[in-house]
């Protein structure tokens, strides 16, 4: 119990770096459509394949064209009819303006025929709006991509009834860009030095649910600009590059934000902090090589090491290995980490 325990020591230098702290996200389609159709009637036919990525226009369903084709030919057919009208009032309001000029009819009988030529030609245009809404119709019974996207499962099979602007087909979903929802509460947003937005924050960063860090840097693209009454945090949202796809809707990861201004902070290993009942500490050596639990304000990880906010100074001898055999007053022998780092890689060689 009394033997001197041999310890690895690193002195804590001050390092300045801004606030960085990790919250859980979930990922989104930068745009999420729903696929209705504009008119209804008797699904015909699936034109993609489900699960597959589709260009902007590319056709989806067809609906049953064959009553929306005889309602443009009926319109067409009664414009035609319309425009006959049109020409026999153009002949008589021209014949009653030459037989008013030489006094044989009276100005009420031209009038007369100027307001059927008036009324025709009003007509005539009402005809052509309805062969142009026939038209349209027509090709909503095609219905198409809006976008560029990866498809859903189709919700109707063929020879299902549909109704126009209601029944859902399928959903399309653009992956790339891909965005992440998260929030921070209150409190870190404090530490942060104030609410985030797109002018603070320096960097966003996505770790994937392997662990790994997502090559591509985001850029934060929404920031809520009040604290949610309800949760207590602020609404975020960044946007990533995501042209292999590799990342998919609803998927859940963590975000690394950086942000705020710069501060001295400590960076330790992982394994020289401990948790109790109180809260974090690490073990420090005093002059006489005596072990003293030092409390400790944590932030986030930086690889296998660990940002210390507040309770170290510099100087301090900061105890990183043997921690099960440490206890407050115990008398240890200390190494220093780059002397022993030294020493075991000259043993390495030498072997």
């Amino acid at each position: 119990m009394d033997q001197t325990i041999t310890v690895t020591v690193m002195v804590a230098e001050s390092v300045s770096m801004p606030v960085s702290l990790e919250t859980i996200a979930q990922t989104e389609g930068a745009k999420e459509i729903e696929i209705r159709p504009r008119v209804g009637g008797m699904l015909l036919k699936r034109l993609y394949a489900e699960g597959v990525a589709v260009k902007a226009g590319q056709s989806l369903f067809l609906i049953d064209p064959e009553p929306f084709q005889n309602a443009l030919a009926e319109a067409r057919a009664a414009f035609l009819e319309q425009n006959v009208r049109v020409m026999r009032a153009q002949s008589e309001e021209n014949r009653q303006r030459q037989l008013l000029a030489e006094n044989f009819v009276s100005q009420r009988a031209y009038d007369v025929a100027k307001a059927d030529l008036a009324i025709a030609e009003a007509a005539l245009q009402a005809a052509k709006v309805r062969v142009q809404q026939a038209e349209l119709n027509f090709s909503y019974t095609t219905v198409k991509a809006p976008m560029n996207g990866m498809t859903g499962r189709a919700l109707f099979s063929e020879g299902a009834l549909v109704s126009a602007n209601t029944s859902l087909l399928t959903t399309l979903t653009q992956l790339s860009p891909i965005w992440v929802r998260f929030s921070f509460s209150d409190n870190e947003v404090a530490r942060f030095g104030g609410h985030l937005n797109d002018k603070n924050v320096r960097s966003v960063s996505m770790i994937l649910p392997d662990g790994s860090e997502y090559q591509q840097e985001g850029k934060l693209n929404f920031a809520a600009s009040k604290i949610d009454s309800l949760l207590g945090t602020q609404q975020l949202r960044a946007t990533f590059e995501n042209s292999d796809q590799r990342i998919l809707p609803g998927q859940f990861v963590r975000v690394r934000v950086t942000a705020g201004e710069s501060r001295a902070v400590y960076v330790v290993p992982q394994v020289a902090v401990l948790t109790s009942d109180l809260g974090r500490y690490v073990y420090v050596l005093n002059e006489s090589n005596a072990v003293m639990q030092r409390p400790v304000i944590a932030g986030d990880w930086i690889g296998k090491d660990w940002i210390i906010l507040d309770g170290l100074h510099a100087g301090d001898r900061v105890v990183i290995d043997n921690m099960i055999k440490l206890a407050p007053g115990k008398v240890v022998d200390p190494q220093l980490r780059d002397t022993l780092t030294s020493a075991q890689s000259n043993a390495v060689s030498t072997n």
